[in-house]
C-alpha cells in the first residue's frame, strides 16, 4: 500500500516525467540541428541542444519508471533555471517563466524527497515494500 504522501510525489514523478520527455520528442521531431540553432542564437553552445533533447527525452521515460529519480530530477532543475536565465527572464513572469519555475520546483521536490512509490528503482536498490510503505 502507498501512503498518500508517496503517492502525491509518484504523481509529480510521472506527470514530470511525461511533460519533459514530450518537450525532448518535440525537440528530436524538430530536428535537432534547429534546435541547436536556437541554443547558439541565445548564447548557448550548439551541441548542449544534444545533450538536453537527450536529457529530456530518456530521461522522462526513466522518471515515469522510477529509475535515477532523484538525479533526473536535478538534471531537469538545472535545463529549467538555464531556460530561465538565458530565454524565459526577458518575457516576466506571467506568459514568460511561470510554466518553467512550477516545472523547477517539481523537479526540486524529487531532488530533495525523492519517489519510491511503485519505482523501478525498488528493484534495483534492494528496497522493501516497507520501505516503501514508510515513504
Amino acid at each position: 500500500m502507498v501512503q498518500q504522501n508517496g503517492f502525491g510525489s509518484f504523481i509529480v514523478r510521472v506527470v514530470l516525467g511525461v511533460i519533459f520527455f514530450a518537450h525532448g520528442l518535440q525537440k528530436f521531431q524538430g530536428g535537432l540541428d534547429k534546435t541547436a540553432g536556437f541554443f547558439e542564437s541565445v548564447g548557448i553552445p550548439g551541441f548542449l541542444a544534444y545533450v538536453v533533447a537527450f536529457l529530456e527525452g530518456i530521461g522522462g521515460i526513466c522518471l515515469v519508471l522510477g529509475l535515477g529519480t532523484r538525479i533526473i530530477a536535478g538534471a531537469f532543475v538545472v535545463i529549467m533555471l538555464g531556460a530561465i536565465v538565458t530565454v524565459k527572464l526577458k518575457g516576466g513572469f506571467l506568459g514568460g517563466y511561470e510554466l518553467d519555475v512550477a516545472l523547477m520546483a517539481m523537479g526540486l521536490h524529487l531532488l530533495i524527497s525523492g519517489s519510491p512509490a511503485l519505482a523501478l528503482d525498488n528493484l534495483f536498490l534492494g528496497r522493501s515494500k516497507e520501505a516503501e510503505q514508510r515513504a
